[in-house]
């Protein structure tokens, strides 16, 4: 796949300051927004396992009815804010698949032609979701881009959008690792994709996707759990955006990270009072929704769905 950038000074994985200092975003080339969303319908949806804090004690708790209510008020919400939702079908015994953020990663090449990174899921269960959304992109006529599937004698696992983020505008990628995505994979993606990477320590166990600490809301402005980071992280994220909106522990267990920013509009779990209150300080305005069957396997409105182009 050619490079976004021959600038080998732009396409870099960015660890320190000093790496930051050499990629300014005014150097990063412009990308175009997902201007559609892409959900999983909720009909396969349980908890059978323990995969990450927060699905401790929850096995079989799931109210299934429930969570196809939920799923669907959030697609309405979606769509009330103006962007068009295509479903991908489920599949039993998939149950996590309904959290589409995870399968791949969605960009757009320099030839403005769009294309997924498929995923290489820590777990196996999850594994197996990968190939039906390689085949839904595919037959949409994006391009399939492969990361290897060892990084010397090792699994190369990589989960998507869970933990590489887009900045706003930018073709810079935010790239978690830690839990579920290995570092190497940013070191590779960054070459393949002609792509700055900017990563990030991900030192707290509760929070094993960047999705769950890091909400990019536009170009200048990030929403964050501080505790999710380390000090290099922090030091970088407050680099790059000019406003960073600390949330607490509470609100941050309550997903408020795990939020959708659409334009102004920031979709996230209700509950989360003060980060409303500050979310209409900076001019964004808050639409509270209600994930709370989804929450006991470890995800909300982030998690849920996937943004896509036309």
């Amino acid at each position: 796949m050619p490079a976004a950038s021959v600038d080998d000074r732009v396409a870099c994985v960015i660890r320190t300051l000093e790496d930051a200092s050499r990629v300014t975003l005014d150097r990063v080339p412009a990308r175009k927004e997902a201007d559609a969303l892409l959900m999983c319908d909720a009909s396969n949806f349980e908890v059978k396992d323990v995969k990450n804090l927060f699905m401790q004690g929850q096995i079989d708790a799931v109210d299934r009815q429930k969570a196809r209510a939920q799923w669907a008020d959030l697609k309405r919400v979606f769509e009330e804010c103006g962007y068009a939702v295509q479903v991908i079908p489920s599949r039993p015994g998939l149950e996590d698949m309904v959290f589409t953020a995870n399968q791949v990663l969605v960009g757009e090449d320099h030839e403005s032609k769009p294309y997924v990174v498929a995923s290489h899921m820590l777990h196996s269960s999850r594994r197996a979701e990968v190939p039906f959304f390689r085949d839904w992109f595919a037959g949409r006529g994006y391009r399939i881009v492969d990361l290897p599937v060892e990084h010397e004698g090792t699994p190369l696992h990589f989960e998507g959008q869970g933990d590489a983020i887009w900045h706003p505008g930018r073709k810079l990628l935010w790239g978690g690792y830690g839990h579920r995505t290995r570092l190497e994979a940013y070191e590779i993606l960054s070459e393949m994709l002609g792509v700055p990477v900017v990563v990030l320590h991900l030192k707290h166990e509760k929070f094993y996707h960047l999705d769950t600490a890091f909400c990019a809301l536009d170009e200048n402005t990030v929403m964050i759990h501080p505790p999710a980071f380390d000090d290099a992280g922090l030091s970088l994220i407050r680099h790059y955006f000019r406003h960073v909106l600390e949330v607490g522990d509470a609100d941050a267990n309550n997903f408020a990270c795990n939020a959708v920013a659409l334009g102004k509009t920031v979709v996230l779990q209700k509950g989360s009072q003060e980060t409303c209150g500050e979310l209409r300080k900076l001019g964004f305005e808050p639409v509270e929704v209600d994930t709370g069957e989804f929450m006991k396997s470890g995800g909300s409105v982030f998690c849920l769905k996937m943004g896509i182009y036309k």
